[in-house]
């Protein structure tokens, strides 16, 4: 009968699977360990960029995100291989029981024989960590930028000439008193990037939004979401010249780069001076 298990042991015409869901779901919260060691490995890179500390690769937190990313798309994969298999079984319906480790074991290995390391831009925290730590790295050593890179490499080209070049601009710059006007734009620049589009306050939770780029402060975009939601409306960036027009929840990400940035820059300003 429908509901309860054959009395012959081969037969399929019920098979419960709540034990297999139960180590599903034990497999999921998993998941959310993983994500936790990313997002403190994620902050010892950041710190060790800040305080310019150089460590072996073996220690490299790099390293550590890669081999982070790749346990979360092995355990991917075996969830995917499980559920996959469950649903054939449960619609087959077949006569005798099928093996169904050797079912999970065939569609794992079919879904791993396809890795590659473009994977790894699908993981939304690894490539959180990888832009925000090239923002950090561009903050505090500018030459770790791989596009400085290749600059350094013209540049060595003619040295001496750059050189000549260099000096014969910073001498018309003090001649005619603009001496220092690109670096006040950088800093101005920096600043207006500090301040929220909503608030007009310098930020303490920047969140950026996927779509746009745009960011805010988290406690203030969220209260603009949910203040248009519940007009059932949709809510546009605030950003001046943006055309986004449907910033949600889930677009939302920590822009943990940024804040570093803010915080930096606020002690710096309170620093007592000597």
């Amino acid at each position: 009968m429908p509901g309860r298990s054959s009395s012959n042991s081969g037969s399929a015409g019920y098979i419960s699977f709540s034990g297999i869901e139960s180590a599903l779901s034990s497999l999921k919260s998993f998941q959310s360990c993983i994500s936790s060691g990313m997002e403190t490995a994620s902050g010892v890179a950041f710190d060790l960029v800040e305080t310019q500390t150089e460590v072996s690769s073996e220690y490299s937190m790099d390293k550590a995100m890669v081999e982070f990313a790749m346990m979360d798309r092995e355990l991917n994969h075996y969830v995917k291989a499980v559920q996959s298999t469950m649903n054939h079984v449960k619609e087959e319906r077949p006569e005798k029981i099928p093996d169904l480790k050797l079912l999970v074991e065939k569609k794992f290995l079919a879904l791993q024989s396809k890795n590659s390391d473009a994977d790894f831009q699908n993981n939304e925290k690894f490539v959180q960590f990888e832009q925000q730590q090239r923002e950090l790295k561009k903050q505090w050593n500018p030459t770790e930028d791989g596009r400085h890179s290749e600059l350094d490499k013209i540049k060595d080209k003619d040295a001496s000439g750059a050189g000549r070049e260099r000096d014969g601009l910073q001498a018309d710059r003090e001649a005619d008193g603009t001496e220092g006007v690109d670096e006040d734009m950088i800093v101005t620049q920096s600043l207006t990037n500090f301040i929220c589009p909503i608030t007009q306050l310098e930020m303490k939770k920047p969140v950026k939004n996927k779509v746009c780029g745009h960011t805010y402060e988290e406690e203030a975009i969220v209260r603009m979401i949910e203040s248009k939601h519940k007009r059932k409306k949709k809510a546009c960036c605030p950003k001046i010249g943006c055309s986004h027009t449907n910033v949600i929840m889930s677009d939302l990400i920590q822009d943990e780069a940024l804040r570093r940035a803010i915080e930096s820059h606020s002690k710096r300003r309170h620093r007592p001076l000597e």
